[in-house]
This record gives structure tokens, C-alpha cells and sequence, in this order.
């Protein structure tokens, strides 16, 4: 999978998570795709303050990324 492919698939993943963070007042951004293996990104609105944002970055963001990408290894939020 090419690089561009790699961060299409990303892309694609926040958009299908995106809904559920936008109603609670949330939403997210791609800041950056390492090594082809480690994606960091920016929780922000309401998501900032979650106090169970660790847990929706690890069980929603994670998995829907590695879902399109599977070799994605570390998700990870930058602040």
C-alpha cells in the first residue's frame, strides 16, 4: 500500500468514527502518519475534557483505523 493510499484509508476510518464523536460535541483530525505504522491525532471540542477519551481513542478511533489499515500498529493523541 502506497503512502497516499495508506493516509486515503486513515482518512476514510475518522470519517466513518467522525458522527459518533460530532454528537457529543467532539470531533477529530489527522496530524500524522509515521513509519507507515503509527498514526497520531487531534481529539478536539468536547474530546479535549472527556474524561473517557483514552478509551474511545483505544476502542473506536484504533480499531476503525486498523480496520481500513491494518498495519497500523499505535494510534495516539496529540494534545
Amino acid at each position: 500500500m502506497t503512502t497516499e493510499e495508506l493516509t486515503s484509508n486513515v482518512l476514510l476510518a475518522l470519517d466513518e468514527i467522525r458522527p459518533f464523536l460530532n454528537s457529543d460535541g467532539g470531533d477529530i483530525s489527522l496530524v500524522s502518519i509515521e513509519d507507515d505504522k503509527h498514526v497520531k491525532v487531534r481529539l478536539e471540542g468536547a474530546c479535549t475534557s472527556c474524561s473517557v477519551n483514552q478509551m474511545t481513542l483505544k476502542a473506536g478511533v484504533e480499531t476503525t483505523i486498523k480496520k481500513f489499515a491494518p498495519q497500523i500498529e499505535t494510534v495516539v493523541n496529540i494534545a
